[in-house]
């Protein structure tokens, strides 16, 4: 018996010492050992390899886990979701940030959330570990714009969805949009002369109008005003939490998307019985090449007229406010406008004209980071991810906090004054984010800025306003704008 066991110990030595070592040994059983050894070496990997990912696991569990972001997640379910949109939510994400620091943890919209706010932090997740943090929104903003629109989806989907949105709204294909924009824009302008209107609520016809010039082209005509009055139900229930009852927002909301539904099947309905070319996104969905369903394209119109209208109308309604306040830029913007037309026979605008627009593009620029209508984005992790010595686990939602970032006084100085000369130098990379990051950036945002331009050249050089009553209280519908959405009175010059 101890012959065996000082055998086996022999054999343990041997397996986890040099092989030189055997070369030393004298003793009888030298051979049966070396023998041993040999067959022991032989098949060890053989009988380890199985045991290999258990024993990972044993020392992976053993192994100290880092701790969550500090933080608060308030009461069961519905977390801080009241707390965040009771009051300005800038208010929120800066409190947070100035008591945690650039990484903290909460629960808003039914979702645990790790929020961010460094630049280094929204590159780390929008791209360098983009493959481990997925496009995730909360369950009420999927189930009205719908789960299969492009801002959900990942991998050969969205990018089968991005090149359709891109082949529609690139340059190339919209330059043959300016006239109609600009029919649009003179309209919008023309119908509210000497009358007080609400900047936001006309802003939002405006984009709402050249939405769906882009989608659905000449279709527009026939089903604009139903279109317009039930996508105006469904946006007021963007923010709600997902409780499907008889007269909940939510419940009002999701009926409202049927009908915008049956109106879009109907349009394709009818396209499919015509042989046309319609220059439009919807066109580009319907390709046959494509093979994307009904229920896809839908869910993809949709979203994209959300994504077309509020933001681009919230960010109009800032400039008209920050072009008042500030009468040198005002000013400065006028005089480039006007320059544009001197000497033209015909009083129209070019896709060469939008080209000459240096102080505009930085006034739009200034506005988006000032006023950062996007304020933050959603992804969730779909493993646990450690980053700056916490846990972000499996599942929670990440929110890059753009806003935090633009108005950071370390990459913006005095970030709250509303200077477009800063935009002279390009910033630096991660620090102005307002269209978003990486592959899930908005791909219309070169078609936004287009329509602004137009409506910003008819505007200032044919119309002075002023704004009624006070202009300093913000307010969320669902996007930040400016109090009572900027009542304003526009005068022909």
């Amino acid at each position: 018996m101890s012959k065996h066991k000082n055998e086996l110990a022999l054999c343990a030595i041997l397996f986890l010492t040099p092989t030189y070592t055997t070369l030393h040994l004298s003793t009888p059983s030298t051979t049966n050992v070396m023998a041993f050894h040999f067959i022991f070496c032989l098949f060890a990997p053989i009988l380890f390899v199985p045991l290999f990912p258990y024993l990972r696991n044993l020392f992976k569990s053993n192994r100290r886990r880092p701790p969550l972001p500090p933080g608060t997640l308030g009461w069961p379910y519905i977390g801080e979701t009241f707390h965040l949109y009771s009051k300005n939510p800038n208010i929120f994400f800066a409190s947070k940030q100035q008591r945690y620091g650039s990484i903290f943890k909460t629960h808003i919209l039914g979702c645990p959330c790790v929020m961010i706010s460094s630049p280094e932090a929204a590159k780390f997740v929008l791209l360098t570990k983009s493959h481990v943090f997925h496009p995730a929104f909360p369950a009420s903003k999927e189930r009205m714009l719908g789960k299969q629109a492009i801002f959900f989806s990942r991998g050969q989907y969205h990018a089968k969805l991005r090149k359709l949105v891109l082949r529609a709204f690139m340059p190339h294909a919209f330059k043959s949009y300016i006239p109609n924009f600009e029919s649009i824009a003179q309209h919008f302008l023309h119908s509210s002369e000497g009358i007080l209107v609400t900047t936001f609520h006309e802003m939002k016809t405006y984009t709402f109008n050249v939405a769906l010039l882009s989608i659905f082209g000449k279709d527009r005509v026939v089903y604009s005003e139903d279109l317009k009055r039930w996508y105006y139900v469904l946006e007021k229930g963007y923010n709600s939490m997902p409780i499907d009852l008889p007269g909940t927002l939510f419940n009002k909301s999701m009926k409202a998307r049927k009908e915008i539904a049956r109106i879009v099947e109907k349009i394709m309905s009818t396209r499919r019985k015509m042989k046309a070319d319609w220059n439009d996104l919807l066109e580009s969905f319907m390709s046959d090449e494509e093979g994307l369903t009904d229920e896809q394209i839908t869910d993809n119109i949709i979203g994209v007229i959300f994504a077309a209208r509020d933001t681009t109308a919230s960010v109009l309604t800032w400039i008209i406010k920050y072009l008042e306040e500030n009468p040198g830029v005002l000013q400065a913007v006028t005089e480039e406008q006007e320059a544009i037309m001197r000497g033209k026979e015909e009083q129209k605008l070019s896709w060469e004209d939008t080209k000459k627009m240096p102080i505009t593009s930085r006034v739009i620029q200034e506005t988006l980071r000032v006023a950062s209508i996007l304020s933050f984005t959603f992804r969730e992790a779909i493993e646990d991810v450690e980053y700056d010595g916490y846990l972000i686990p499996k599942g929670w939602k990440v929110l890059p906090l753009f806003r935090n970032i633009h108005h950071s006084p370390d990459i913006f100085p005095d970030p709250e004054k509303f200077d477009p000369s800063r935009f002279e130098v390009a910033p630096k990379p991660n620090t102005f984010m307002p269209f978003g990051n990486g592959t899930h950036s908005c791909p219309g945002n070169e078609l936004a800025k287009l329509e602004m331009m137009v409506l910003l050249h008819h505007l200032t050089t044919k119309y002075r306003w002023h704004v009624v009553g006070s202009n300093s209280g913000i307010q969320y519908d669902p996007f930040a704008v400016p109090q009572n959405g900027l009542p304003i009175r526009l005068f022909r010059k």
